[in-house]
């Protein structure tokens, strides 16, 4: 089976944020990700990881307002000023938590002119922090509309056109169900550029067990494939978290 590992914003929300470190770790994640830890002190943070024994996978860049802020600007065009200065802070915030990923968040733009702050974005950041991985993630505009990128072959033709040895893909399974309708065929053209794989149940974004996406045969397939990264479960319980962690160990069918 692939290494799994826990994303705390959604997963032990039952628990203050703090106390989902030691309950990730009782439950048997050797990992975790956090989407945005900026509102705790980062010594802290690397305080509870170090007393539970995990790596943290993944944040994501920039630091916006969780609640109601806006969800990245790196595609946003004018931005560039905001975006290079929050970046900057996010960065130095991974390097702290010891983050294997730091991901950029395009956020609500449409057309060229948002194409190429894009880019130019991404290819200053890359240059910025060149021994950090850095990644991008399409996601469905269901669940964001007007979200940048929202698709799997504009990342792709992005990735190629930034060309930095340290900038790849995000790729949500359940993102890419809902874009493609076909995430399996999404991973098959995409999935070798993938440094880092998050899952969650489609329709509803529950547990990765029952429903549009195989997921035991997913998670066996990686193993064939030799994908060494950590595959990070992000849905919305359906209940208290502990109760729907068999996905973990889900016989292939």
């Amino acid at each position: 089976m692939p290494k799994f590992a826990a994303n705390l914003t959604f997963l032990f929300r039952e628990l203050p944020f703090l106390d989902r470190f030691e309950a990730a770790a009782e439950a048997g994640f050797a990992a975790v990700e956090v989407l945005f830890p900026y509102d705790d002190a980062a010594g802290e943070i690397t305080r509870r990881l170090r007393a539970n024994g995990l790596e943290m996978v993944l944040i994501n860049a920039p630091p916006p307002n969780w609640a109601g802020g806006a969800r990245g600007f790196a595609a946003v065009p004018g931005g560039g000023e905001r975006f290079r200065h929050d970046f900057r802070r996010a960065m130095r915030f991974a390097e702290a938590l010891g983050a294997q990923h730091l991901h950029i968040m395009a956020g609500k733009a449409q057309g060229l002119v948002a194409r190429r702050t894009f880019v130019e974005n991404l290819a200053w950041a890359a240059a910025q922090a060149p021994r950090m991985s850095l990644t991008i993630e399409p996601i469905n505009p269901t669940d964001m509309p007007g979200y940048f990128l929202d698709d799997f072959d504009m990342a792709a033709e992005i990735l190629d056109e930034v060309g930095a040895p340290n900038l790849g893909l995000q790729f949500d399974m359940y993102h890419a169900q809902m874009i493609t309708g076909d995430g399996i065929a999404a991973w098959e053209a995409h999935g070798h550029r993938a440094r880092h794989i998050q899952v969650g149940g489609v329709p509803g974004r529950h547990e990765p067990l029952a429903g549009e996406v195989d997921y035991p045969a997913f998670f066996a397939r990686l193993d064939t494939e030799g994908y060494a990264g950590w595959v990070s479960g992000e849905y919305n319980p359906a209940g208290r978290t502990g109760e729907g962690l068999g996905w973990i160990a889900a016989p292939v069918a």
